[in-house]
């Protein structure tokens, strides 16, 4: 069986993951209503960029065209990931297997777009994530077969 100590690490990330995202869409709400051509303007000044340049460039025009209500709907698609990210840790914290369930089907679900990544153009963040990966949906099914087949933990 998985330790339980394993199964808490992955508890922990799913919760630090959570909270990123959770504030991450407390900062989108904090530019409703913001002058966002402006802000993008002046963080690329703060940095030093040349606002003509291509990357700066792109940066001020997709800061021109977000409107409220995209912002309002990112905001709500950050909060409704940061609850299933949070109840999944909160399960996995009390050893439910419907937590196991979503964890392994979480990280399974992010495998082939990183075999793609990594067929793509291999990188140590692609090759690192799929094992990752890997190994948290490993734990997980383990975990599942322990507690179908009734062995102790």
């Amino acid at each position: 069986m998985p330790s339980s100590n394993s199964i808490r690490v992955i508890a922990t990330i799913e919760a630090l993951k959570g909270g990123v995202v959770l504030i991450a869409g407390f900062g989108l709400l904090s530019l409703v209503h913001r002058d966002l051509h402006q802000l993008a303007t002046q963080l690329i000044a703060h940095a030093h960029l040349n606002p003509a340049a291509k990357y700066p460039s792109i940066f001020i025009d997709a800061a021109s065209n977000l409107t409220d209500s995209r912002l309002l709907l990112l905001s709500f698609g950050a909060a409704a990931y940061a609850a299933l990210r949070l109840l999944e840790s909160y399960g996995l914290f009390l050893d439910k297997a419907w937590a196991q369930v979503l964890a392994a089907g979480s990280g399974a679900i992010y495998v082939p777009i990183e075999v793609y990544e990594i067929a793509s153009g291999p990188s140590w963040l692609s090759v690192s994530s799929l094992l990752l990966n890997l190994l948290i949906v490993a734990i997980m099914v383990r975990a599942l077969q322990h507690r179908r087949t009734g062995k102790p933990s």
